[in-house]
């Protein structure tokens, strides 16, 4: 190994050594977990260079829904959106950061979408009206999704200064960011944000025999 090969290996480690992890926890006024909530740290420089993953998120059809709910992904990245249910769909959106649609389709997505451009993305399809879900794409590789009891963790943030989000498809209010500087692992501090969460309605879903597609 060169002594340049071998130097950038070393900060490369050191910088992992370095490298923290944020538990992020969002609660409603009440104090009860919020789950399917975005937080994400962008860097106090601006936003990251896009470097996603190989790998094709899949953002799923099952029992007339999208699964999941809420996807999190990063600028650049790809999606396809293959149909499990026996009947076709129609995947759809409008939304300004991206506007596409896959016609009526079951199994494979027959063509699959890449996200390139920060923002809500709102989901639909043009056959069953109550199948709704969103994707928050952020132009930062720091992100997570919390679980059932309103938990995330957000890993690997190098050192420096971060203003870390949390988005909910049902909040009521904006949510004022938090700054927070990371110096090494064990700086990292707990954070908790509070979300103003409207109820999720669940439409009338038709039984699969009264269904045309």
């Amino acid at each position: 190994m060169s002594r340049l090969a071998a130097a950038l290996a070393l900060a490369t480690a050191s910088a992992a050594g370095r490298a923290a992890t944020v538990d992020v926890h969002v609660h409603d006024a009440a104090g009860g977990p919020v789950a399917d909530t975005a937080v994400y740290a962008m860097p106090a420089s601006g936003s990251v260079e896009a470097r996603p993953g190989k790998a094709v998120v899949q953002i799923e059809q099952v029992e007339r829904e999208f699964v999941p709910y809420l996807t999190v992904l990063q600028t650049g990245t790809t999606a396809s959106f293959p149909n499990r249910d026996p009947i076709l769909h129609h995947v759809y959106s409008f939304s300004p950061a991206k506007t596409f649609e896959i016609k009526l389709y079951t199994g494979q997505s027959p063509s699959s979408v890449t996200f390139d451009k920060p923002g809500v993305v709102t989901l639909g399809c043009n056959i069953h009206d109550w199948m709704i879900a969103y994707v928050l794409v952020v132009s930062t590789p720091w992100f997570a999704k919390t679980d059932a009891s309103g938990t995330a963790k957000l890993r690997d943030l190098p050192p420096g200064s971060y203003a870390l989000h949390a988005w909910h498809p049902q909040q009521r209010t904006g949510v004022e960011p938090v700054t927070v500087v990371i110096e090494g692992a064990a700086s990292a501090p707990a954070l908790s944000f509070t979300i103003d969460v409207a109820p999720r309605r669940p439409k009338y879903k038709p039984p699969f025999d009264r269904l045309k597609y």
